[in-house]
């Protein structure tokens, strides 16, 4: 148990770092890692991915809030981006917990590993976005706003994978969209946290010290760690030139969509 806390520890240590860097909430790591463990400790099979998703999510409410506070002293943070694009944000995701909840953990693993590959692959692309393209009304923001929070409840991630591409694409610069989908994932959290928590509530076979489909002791040892390192990510992504840090974000992402799917084999 020990063993398994300590990775709790270090996969949190990380994930703080990826929230601040990439304004991302960690997912990418937290989830595999997650999935890894639990399967170590012997949770049944069929909740150990809905478990994963669920407290990934939870404890991206803490990372998120620790690096969009220092994103925001930076002025990287654009409030009335995260404003429109919130409500779409929390029907996604109550919608998508509700989704996943009728998935099984394969489902859920190749839905997470191609996403995540195909998301990499994209910007490794490096497709440059049209100079006259801007980011859309009120009813395309809504629509963004659902797609991400499906995404991200069923991927267990704080929606940055998303978030990002989608605001470069829009023509925000790379360190203005961090800040911005560090801000976007504290809804996307608590909507996802809300969704994991009612869905799992009266599931049965789930390992003490769970509410619903998030696992408390697993949570505590994320948020110990992801909190302290998060302030770390920020100053990172502010003193890396963009060009790299787009490239270690896909590099990223295309690992963890990679390790997902092989799992599956």
């Amino acid at each position: 148990m020990l063993s398994v806390i300590g990775v709790y520890l270090a996969v949190g240590a990380v994930a703080g770092v990826l929230a601040g860097l990439m304004g991302i909430g960690g997912g990418i790591i937290i989830v595999p890692m997650l999935a890894f463990c639990f399967t170590r400790l012997n949770f049944p099979h069929e909740h150990i991915m809905h478990l994963a998703l669920g407290t990934s999510l939870a404890s991206i409410i803490f990372t998120s809030v620790s690096s969009f506070i220092f994103h925001h002293r930076r002025g990287a943070v654009h409030w009335d981006i995260v404003q429109r694009i919130t409500p779409g944000i929390i029907v996604g995701t109550l919608a998508g917990a509700y989704i996943a909840s009728l998935m099984t953990t394969n489902s859920l693993k190749g839905f997470f590993g191609i996403f995540l590959s195909y998301v990499a692959l994209q910007l490794l692309r490096d497709k440059k976005p049209k100079a006259s393209r801007e980011l859309p009304g009120a009813a395309g923001m809504f629509g963004v706003g659902n797609v991400i929070g499906v995404s991200s409840s069923l991927l267990g991630i704080g929606g940055g994978t998303l978030s990002v591409t989608f605001m470069i694409w829009c023509n925000i610069t790379v360190h203005h969209a961090i800040g911005t989908s560090a801000a976007i994932g504290f809804p996307i959290a608590i909507a996802g946290t809300v969704g994991y928590i009612i869905t799992g509530y009266h599931t049965s076979g789930l390992p003490t010290y769970s509410m619903g489909y998030i696992y408390l002791p697993a949570l505590l040892g994320l948020v110990s760690a992801s909190m302290l390192t998060a302030p770390l990510g920020v100053r990172l992504a502010h003193w890396l030139p963009v060009p790299k840090l787009k490239r270690v974000f896909a590099v990223l992402l295309l690992i963890a969509g990679v390790r997902m799917l092989i799992s599956l084999i």
